[in-house]
């Protein structure tokens, strides 16, 4: 959805889950000890996340599944090598390498990690390397090998998406344990 630049980005994620839950503006919305936010009784059920980057807010709330969205502007960045180098393993950096466009193939990776990364709960500080996607026959990026505090990689789910040109989103989830 469009973000208004003027309002704060978790505010308006409030008004859209609130609205999507018929919960009015007492939304039971709360963030746990690392910061993630997480939806109270009666709404525990469901689980939200949220990502904004330029003109965008994307905001994702699911039923019986951990839930992470990340949605990031992609702008050529001249350290793009360098952050690889630093938070992606090496299979992914020699895959960025041989990609046609590395600087849209580093901005679906980086929302892939981000996407888990959120919906595990513990974010970027978890480590970007600690988890690694391949690119699937099919061009889907997929989780191939996780830390163990994410679980099996084989539970994690991902979906990829332009949400207009210039743009790039995933979302990730997996069943609530």
């Amino acid at each position: 959805m469009a973000r208004d630049p003027s309002r704060p980005a978790e505010a308006q994620a409030r008004e859209w889950l609130a609205a999507q839950l018929n919960a009015g503006i007492a939304l039971p919305l709360q963030r746990d000890a690392r910061g993630r936010p997480h939806l109270a009784a009666p709404f525990d059920a469901f689980d939200a996340s949220w990502s904004h980057s330029g003109k965008h807010l994307l905001v994702a709330l699911a039923r019986g599944a951990r839930v992470g969205v990340d949605v990031e502007w992609v702008q050529p960045k001249r350290r793009l090598r360098a952050i690889a180098e630093r938070y992606f393993t090496v299979a992914e950096q020699a895959w960025l390498e041989a990609s046609r466009d590395p600087v849209t193939a580093f901005h679906r990776l980086w929302c892939a990690k981000e996407a888990v990364l959120k919906a595990h709960g513990h974010g970027l500080a978890f480590g970007l390397d600690r988890l690694e996607f391949t690119e699937a026959a099919t061009g889907a990026l997929q989780l191939t090998t996780a830390d163990p505090d994410l679980g099996k990689a084989t539970a994690w789910r991902l979906r990829e998406w332009v949400p207009e040109p210039g743009y790039r989103a995933a979302l990730a989830w997996r069943p609530r344990d």
